[in-house]
């Protein structure tokens, strides 16, 4: 699949403009553009960071990493996905970096998702949903979530964010209404934030392969 992501990411240069601070989300696809991005270092205004992670790379291509409140509106986000479903809505936090990456999001104009075929999907829910937690609640949001949703609640033991917060992945589920599932999570205390881009879906979707698609 690296091909079909390397695919995706160049695609989504041609939504980036001279003077441009691109918004720049976290994952191997990602990755794939950034370093394409690379080639645009003295034509845009910089970037901003979902990540650590991202950042570094960024940096290490001489791009400058901009802080957002400073950046204000931004007119692109790049990001990729773990799911996406016919509607543009989102499963991401795999990498652990949904809240920064959802923020961003949120922050601009334009969102285009870069994904390979296999993240396409009908219904989200077959990847384990991440749920960004503060720690001290770390298990009064599992028994919580547990009963509002049927799903199953596990701990990525050993990750902490960015943010310092912990990871709860949420198995089983069938996510029909994801924006209706996203306000529910939202409202539980000790959440930070829900790895469904619902109510911020993407606005163009780039899936890699043969033939390149976008949505």
């Amino acid at each position: 699949m690296s091909e079909a992501k390397k695919r995706a990411a160049e695609k989504a240069l041609d939504y980036v403009e001279d003077g441009m601070i691109v918004g720049v989300g976290t994952g191997s696809t990602v990755a794939y553009f950034i370093d394409a991005l690379a080639a645009w270092k003295d034509r845009i205004a910089g970037a901003v960071s979902s990540s650590e992670q991202s950042t570094a790379r960024l940096l290490s291509h001489g791009i400058e990493v901009l802080d957002l409140n400073n950046a204000g509106r931004l007119s692109l986000y790049v990001d990729g996905a773990d799911e996406v479903d016919p509607r543009k809505c989102l499963i991401k936090g795999g990498g652990a970096a949904l809240t920064r990456e959802k923020v961003i999001a949120e922050a601009s104009e334009r969102f285009v998702c870069i994904i390979d075929p296999s993240k396409r999907v009908d219904v989200l829910g077959k990847f384990p949903l991440p749920i960004e937690v503060v720690p001290m609640a770390r298990s009064l949001v599992a028994r919580e979530i547990l009963r509002l949703t049927g799903g199953q609640p596990v701990w990525r033991d050993g990750v902490v964010t960015d943010n310092g917060n912990v990871i709860l992945d949420l198995h089983n589920l069938r996510i029909t209404e994801p924006l209706v599932l996203e306000r529910e999570l939202n409202q539980v205390p000790g959440v930070v934030s829900v790895g469904l881009f619902a109510r911020r879906p993407a606005d163009i979707v780039i899936i890699g392969g043969e033939p390149l698609l976008v949505l």
